[in-house]
């Protein structure tokens, strides 16, 4: 296989997420942050990188690796011990990475929250969970019980080596309007945007403590499907993406954190 140039499918991958118009936290660094000699043969996805994800992309023969959480997510380090060892590998291996972040998240097809959405058998109807302008969650309405929508989280979230938790709720409870917004999405921001919109169930990946403190006296049950379990469906929706597209083999590469 004579393999595919890495400008070509990160020109492909930032036209296809808007990443240069998505704003973003600093430490996202989207697109291309780690390069090569190229050119791309094969490719993995993964949530996040680490030292394991980059052994398990070398056994897998990829040269390619398109992960969510980039290599910058503690700001600025200097290159020594874990960040040194995964540098080197990358660098011994060709391995260039790809990270996009909320521009994922956001996306109306491939993104995260979309296709949570879709897992949980829920019809987005409207964005939510605005950042700067752009919103980066989903929301919309449904006729379902609220026990029958946590056990479909669970039972999602157990496929990746996690749990699905949710705030009390009455066993009879009905969801009619539900929001979405994956990984850390429990804050303040959402469950004010939450209960300024008549939502009544908010679907995250995880959150602080008071934030299930404070769901009752905002009308709200969250529903905590796991930080890491929700966002494996965007990474995969774009590893098969870019098989579509260039003809290239890929594969996900596991690694839950329990989160």
């Amino acid at each position: 296989m004579s393999g595919i140039p890495l400008e070509r499918i990160a020109g492909h991958l930032d036209m296809l997420l808007r990443t240069g118009a998505i704003p973003d936290y600093p430490n996202a660094v989207n697109g291309v942050q780690f390069s090569h000699r190229g050119p791309v043969t094969s490719v993995a996805a993964s949530v996040d990188i680490s030292r394991a994800v980059i052994e398990r992309t070398v056994a897998a023969g990829a040269n390619l690796l398109v992960v969510h959480h980039g290599m910058f997510w503690g700001g600025l380090q200097p290159l020594r011990g874990a960040q040194y060892e995964r540098a080197r590998m990358l660098f011994e291996h060709d391995i260039a990475v790809y990270s996009t972040h909320l521009p994922l998240d956001a996306h109306p097809e491939l993104g995260n929250n979309t296709l949570l959405a879709r897992e949980l058998e829920l019809e987005p109807s409207g964005g939510f969970a605005a950042h700067q302008g752009t919103m980066i969650g989903v929301q919309g309405i449904a006729d379902v019980r609220t026990a029958a929508l946590v056990d479909r989280a669970r039972a999602f979230a157990r496929q990746h080596g996690g749990d699905a938790r949710a705030t009390a709720f009455a066993p009879d409870r009905a969801t009619r309007r539900w929001a979405i917004c994956t990984g850390a999405g429990a804050s303040a921001a959402t469950l004010a945007e939450a209960a300024a919109a008549g939502v009544d169930t908010l679907i995250v990946g995880e959150g602080p403590h008071w934030t299930a403190v404070d769901a009752p006296e905002a009308g709200l049950v969250i529903i905590y499907a796991g930080h890491y379990a929700t966002e494996t469906l965007g990474v995969k929706a774009l590893g098969a993406r870019l098989a579509e597209v260039f003809g290239l083999p890929w594969s996900f590469i596991e690694s839950p954190t329990g989160l």
